[in-house]
């Protein structure tokens, strides 16, 4: 079975979301409040604002995948509604 290009950023997202959980100890002791960026599995930079951390995740690698997450802050929950769209 081919995957869709939703179901391959889907699972680009979760090596993101699983290198940010193994470096989750490391990066709040450098990096709390801090805004962090992962391409992959591997840790862009960290950046003091949503804003400055989204300009270079867009510059370096446009659309994505990525993820930005700030240390220390509780996860996000967001409803399905944005989640996921619809594509006609």
């Amino acid at each position: 079975m081919i995957a869709s290009i939703a179901e391959m950023r889907n699972m680009a997202l979760e090596k993101e979301i699983q290198a940010f959980e193994a470096q989750k100890a490391e990066l709040e002791k450098w990096y709390l409040g801090k805004y962090v960026v992962f391409h992959g599995s591997e840790l862009v930079g960290a950046y003091d604002s949503v804003d400055a951390a989204a300009a270079e995740a867009v510059r370096r690698f446009g659309r994505g995948p990525y993820l930005i997450r700030q240390v220390g802050a509780p996860p996000v929950t967001l409803p399905a509604s944005v989640l996921y769209r619809t594509v006609a």
